[in-house]
């Protein structure tokens, strides 16, 4: 994981973004925020399973049937099933040592 912190990348209202095999990070003081530096971790995992390109494709696919459903874009984007299963275990560090691959489709 290599962190780097460029807040004209990060989407206005995020505090971080993953394109394997970076974190981008909006502001300095989150590279001490071990929650979000966990979310992002389960995100590059899920991005390796999926060999990158292909969790974008996936993932922006579902971000847009979620978003025409439920005609809001910040609800679509936290059902996504990517985000549901990062949010759900940001808080447990030892996740990732225990997560069973393409643990994300528990969460479609």
């Amino acid at each position: 994981m290599i962190v780097v912190v460029f807040k004209y990348l990060v989407p206005k209202g995020y505090r971080g973004l993953t394109i394997f095999p970076l974190v981008i990070l909006k502001a300095r003081n989150s590279k001490a925020d071990a929650i979000l530096l966990q979310h992002e971790r389960i995100h590059l995992r899920q991005q390796l399973e999926l060999l990158v390109l292909p969790f974008f494709i996936w993932y922006a696919i579902e971000f847009l049937l979620r978003w025409m459903v439920l005609r809001n874009r910040h609800q679509a984007y936290r059902e996504i099933s990517f985000e549901r299963e990062a949010y759900a275990n940001e808080k447990d560090l030892h996740y990732l040592q225990q997560r069973s691959i393409w643990n994300f489709l528990n969460y479609f």
